[in-house]
């Protein structure tokens, strides 16, 4: 069974989007693995995403995230991750660090942002668990992710969601950071970087283009450009 990821898109950031994919699929299996853009109009489309629209959310896939589990059929594993990340390694292999009894795995961060903003100017609201939710391994057949069905996430305050009040406590598997690693958070060097997660904004953005590892993040842009004019020119 492939793989399947989702990954969450918005339309001021749909270049970070493609940089995410291309950095995942140019370092696994494609036959193994399959990416999505988590779009909330064809969610709406779908009837699967009801809420009104929250002008205070930093993205648009800020709660259809909670969606990823019903959209594999509760089946398997199934990730999710923001469009902000920039993958080094091949996405499968943390399946084989997660443990099978655990519903939901994440980095269980213990981050208190100091910045009042982020990205291009959205507002950086802190609150318990942040970032917990940018990157979630969801075991979709277990009985708790089950009970994360569409109704709820339609209904539930965006708290309980990211907050991951869904859950009992040990139901939440840990990953080691380096699969959700905060530029400008933690340090700019890791033995086990995994995954860059430019939650503060990223060369994409005028204002942060020199923030820690854009080097990767532009060198993988690069690539992305280099393999569509490859593609073109065939």
């Amino acid at each position: 069974m492939k793989l399947k990821v989702y990954v969450g898109w918005d339309p001021r950031e749909n270049i970070a989007w493609e940089v995410c994919r291309h950095s995942i699929l140019r370092r696994t299996d494609p036959t193994q693995v399959e990416v999505h853009p988590l779009i909330q109009s064809e969610l709406r489309a779908k009837g699967l995403y009801q809420r009104p629209v929250d002008t205070l959310a930093a993205t648009e896939f800020s709660l259809t995230r909670f969606l990823t589990p019903n959209l594999e059929g509760n089946e398997g594993y199934a990730i999710f991750v923001d469009c902000d990340f920039l993958f080094l390694t091949d996405i499968r292999s943390v399946i084989d660090e997660i443990d099978p009894s655990k519903a939901l795995s994440v980095v269980k961060h213990d981050y208190q942002p100091k910045e009042t903003s982020k990205m291009d100017g959205c507002v950086q609201y802190p609150y318990p668990r942040k970032n917990w939710s940018s990157f979630m391994v969801f075991n979709c057949a277990h009985p708790a992710v089950r009970a994360l069905t569409p109704d709820v996430v339609n209904a539930a305050e965006p708290a309980y969601l990211h907050r991951l009040q869904w859950l009992n406590d040990s139901e939440i598997g840990e990953l080691d950071k380096g699969w959700n690693y905060l530029e400008g958070w933690y340090a700019p060097h890791y033995e086990k970087l995994r995954a860059v997660h430019y939650t503060l904004g990223g060369p994409w953005f005028e204002g942060t283009m020199e923030c820690d590892f854009s080097d990767l993040w532009l060198a993988e842009h690069a690539d992305l450009k280099k393999h569509f004019q490859t593609r073109v020119a065939a």
